[in-house]
């Protein structure tokens, strides 16, 4: 399982998060994309190192490059003054790495977190870069597209759940499961916006299998992660970690953030150039 999870975060790192950060459209962010491989390749390093000192500060090093980022959310938050809920998805995006960046130092070092073990330290920078920052950037920018009621809900909701499963952390696992109920009924949402979009005229056709992939794994992958949640929560069978991590964690990563991603840059490049030929 941590190889699969390690090459998971990689992707997270390396990939999701600068191809996100383009997405947002915000000058501001150029400079931290262009800069982010120097701090994602040490904390990519970092996960194939022996824990101890040397993974410790590599990983330290893209915690930094997250702590910039995360920065970036209350300068936009005093640029733009906005309440609304794209702004909360999209500020949810810009400092929920930081979170996962925090756990990486304390797993690569070895330390137990705030009386976390090192498995679910492991696991906690999985979630927060998929459940966190793919997750929230996405509703953001499909709320951007269709800014109607269920746009605003999945903006609201995913970050609100997100949010509610790191308080359940803490509070126990009732709440929790409250987060992954908001959560999925957010990440749901999105996933049939996302559905609606491909159904659209002009969609090629690798644009709509990008957009049917993630609106489809999406919904799998909510209803593993409610089973798991409700059988923490009550004791009733539910799916192994190694399961979660094969299963929810690979398609949240390929089938859901990679694909709505990818799908989300062809349907602005289209934009850009229908502007211009405009």
């Amino acid at each position: 399982m941590s190889v699969l999870v390690d090459l998971i975060v990689m992707l997270g790192m390396l990939v999701i998060v600068p191809t996100g950060l383009r997405l947002v459209g915000d000058p501001a962010l150029d400079r931290i994309r262009r800069m982010w491989p120097v701090f994602a390749a040490p904390g990519a390093l970092a996960l194939w190192l022996p824990r101890g000192t040397a993974a410790g500060l590599l990983a330290l090093c893209y915690a930094l490059g997250t702590l910039l980022l995360a920065g970036h959310a209350p300068r936009r938050l005093a640029r733009t003054r906005s309440t609304h809920p794209v702004e909360a998805a999209l500020l949810t995006a810009l400092v929920t790495p930081s979170v996962a960046a925090l756990a990486l130092v304390a797993e690569r070092t070895g330390h137990e977190l705030f009386g976390f073990g090192l498995g679910v330290l492991a696991l906690t920078v999985p979630h927060f870069h998929f459940a966190g920052f793919a997750a929230a950037l996405v509703a953001g920018l499909v709320c951007r597209a269709e800014d109607g009621p269920a746009g605003r809900f999945a903006a609201l909701s995913v970050p609100s759940g997100t949010m509610l499963v790191l308080v359940g952390y803490f509070t126990g696992d009732w709440t929790e499961l409250g987060g992954a109920l908001v959560l999925t009924a957010g990440m749901w949402t999105v996933a049939l916006l996302t559905w609606r979009t491909s159904r659209a005229r002009g969609r090629d056709r690798t644009t709509r299998a990008l957009l049917v992939v993630s609106a489809t794994v999406l919904v799998v992958t909510m209803v593993l992660a409610l089973s798991w949640a409700l059988g923490e929560a009550t004791g009733l069978p539910h799916p192994t970690l190694t399961w979660m991590a094969a299963t929810h964690g690979l398609g949240n990563a390929l089938g859901f953030a990679l694909c709505a991603l990818l799908a989300r840059r062809r349907l602005q490049d289209l934009t850009h150039q229908e502007g211009r030929s405009a």
